[in-house]
């Protein structure tokens, strides 16, 4: 009765232990191409780390994602993330330094005039309590995340209420 028993308790050991061997989720290995962006407007390029782009990630979703929950812009679904968007905006938005000019100082689509009463940036910590703690390094992974999501979530990020 024992071999039973030992049998048994080595049957379930075992399919536990491949049980949880394949629930385990993997994390995703994006390639230095997917984690490569535009840093500033004279084309020069980055390679992100795999802990910049996590990190960018959760702060924009902790920060931004209430407006920005996949890349859309919920105040104005015409103007989203999503790469074209950023390069057709004055001045282009489409590197790091771009985004971060905007999250510290935001501009209308055009350029013309300062909606920083509108839209949370580090110049109007004070009504937007989320973007006081951010440093330098926090805007600079945001960014890198708004600009590697399309190569991650394709036509999805900035895709509009379709997918989100």
């Amino acid at each position: 009765m024992s071999k039973k028993i030992c049998w048994l308790r080595n049957t379930i050991v075992s399919l536990m232990v491949i049980f949880i061997a394949c629930s385990k989720v993997q994390a995703i290995e994006l390639d230095e191409a997917t984690r490569t962006v535009t840093t500033n407007s004279s084309g020069a390029t980055i390679v992100l780390t795999a802990e910049e782009i996590k990190r960018g990630k959760r702060l924009f979703n902790s920060t931004c994602g209430q407006c920005h929950t996949g890349g859309i812009t919920k105040t104005n679904p015409n103007i989203g993330l999503e790469p074209e968007s950023l390069s057709l905006a004055t001045p282009q938005r489409n590197n790091v330094e771009a985004l971060v000019d905007y999250m510290k100082n935001p501009t209308s689509y055009d350029g013309v005039e300062s909606i920083a009463e509108i839209h949370p940036s580090i110049k109007s910590a004070d009504i937007f309590p989320k973007m006081r703690s951010l440093s330098d390094d926090d805007l600079f992974a945001i960014a890198g995340h708004i600009l590697v999501q399309p190569k991650v979530a394709s036509e999805k990020w900035g895709g509009g209420k379709i997918y989100y």
